[in-house]
């Protein structure tokens, strides 16, 4: 079934909203709302002591009304989302004030800075449906989990979708290398691992490198970094809230950071070659991650051991069948000339991955258990 994804469109800058008009004169204020803003990937317009022009007034997202600016506010349309805000706590007049504006809400500084972020992140980004989020890994070491992962989002990204792969497997050599972007420029997991609360998709996505016609977050060439639980959650919510499609390259072991991961996913895959001992180290990984994620499914990948097949591997994992991944000849070969994994729209790969993507429903959300999909036959 053709499914209908949110988020289509522009993954540029172009599409980002227009962010929060700011009415204040003191210096301050200003400046504790402008770091906010910054916060949360917006950049605001700024007008000192009245809404100056009304167009600016109706069409801003949201409107933060510094305490100082309220009675140049008087007066002005009625509109949702507009914010009355200041530092002194024992102010007996703000509520006033705050009716005289029509003001919803009334915040005082430092104590609403985490809530504030918050609702300017969702005001500049929206409020639509998140990104279809799918993970994929390996049911053992060289099971083409990554290669499956980079071809899925590059399918996606080709057919319009607004798309984000991130790498979680900090062993797993760079994605980007897949891609063909190891030297690209934008920012890497180690300007991440720090992060903690609420990151802006926007400024998130734009800060990435962009190969391919989607945004990729991998690891830098130098040390290996840790990132806390505290940091993927936080990216891996900014990537969800930009709509599209978001796919996730996951290690075979589970920590705490990849916990948060599966956590985030609608659905994972577990690729498992057809051979006695993979299969049983993919039930190892399939328990550890059923653990944490509900929907698990499985794409087997030939040759197969004699006597078994990707049915046989799915019933031994007791997890849904995706189908069989097909094997791509030349595929290492289109990659040395800068063709990635899903590249070439006609191969097999890209087939398969394609007719994943149209499983989605029309909610956005993929079947709960789809149909076997084979890579091969006729483009």
């Amino acid at each position: 079934m053709a499914g209908s994804f949110a988020g289509e469109g522009p993954s540029s800058a172009e599409a980002r909203r227009e962010g929060p008009l700011i009415l204040t004169e003191d210096p301050d204020l200003l400046d504790d709302l402008l770091r906010l803003c910054a916060a949360a990937g917006a950049v605001p317009e700024v007008h000192h002591g009245s809404p100056g022009e009304r167009g600016s007034w109706k069409r801003a997202p949201m409107v933060l009304v510094g305490d100082d600016a309220a009675r140049g506010c008087r007066g002005a349309p009625r509109r949702p989302g507009v914010m009355l805000v200041g530092r002194d706590q024992d102010d007996p007049e703000v509520w006033r004030r705050a009716v005289e504006i029509g003001a919803e809400y009334v915040l005082r500084l430092p104590d609403s800075e985490g809530w504030l972020v918050d609702q300017i992140a969702n005001a500049v980004e929206g409020m639509g449906r998140s990104a279809l989020t799918v993970g994929v890994m390996g049911g053992r070491g060289g099971s083409g989990a990554s290669t499956l992962a980079c071809a899925l989002a590059v399918t996606a990204a080709r057919s319009g979708r607004r798309t984000m792969l991130i790498d979680a497997d900090p062993l797993g050599g760079g994605i980007d290398v897949l891609l063909g972007g190891e030297g690209s420029e934008g920012l890497r997991w180690p300007d991440f691992a720090r992060s903690k609360g609420r990151l802006g998709g926007g400024a998130l996505e734009e800060s990435l490198p962009e190969l391919h016609g989607l945004r990729v977050l991998s690891w830098g060439r130098g040390e290996q970094v840790i990132v806390p639980p505290q940091a993927m959650q936080s990216v891996l919510a900014a990537a969800r809230r930009l709509g599209g499609v978001v796919v996730v390259d996951l290690p075979r072991r589970l920590d705490e950071s990849v916990a948060e991961a599966l956590a985030q996913l609608d659905v994972g895959l577990l690729v498992v070659p057809g051979e006695l001992r993979a299969v049983a180290a993919a039930q190892r990984v399939a328990a550890a991650a059923r653990m944490v994620l509900e929907d698990l499914r499985v794409i087997a990948r030939g040759p197969y051991t004699a006597g078994l097949d990707e049915q046989w591997v799915a019933q031994a994992l007791g997890l849904p069948l995706v189908g069989d991944l097909p094997t791509e000849p030349g595929l290492p070969a289109a990659q040395d000339n800068g063709v990635p994994p899903g590249g070439d729209p006609h191969g097999a790969l890209a087939r398969f991955c394609k007719a994943f993507w149209e499983q989605a429903d029309v909610p956005g959300r993929l079947e709960t258990v789809p149909p076997r999909l084979h890579g091969g036959g006729p483009s």
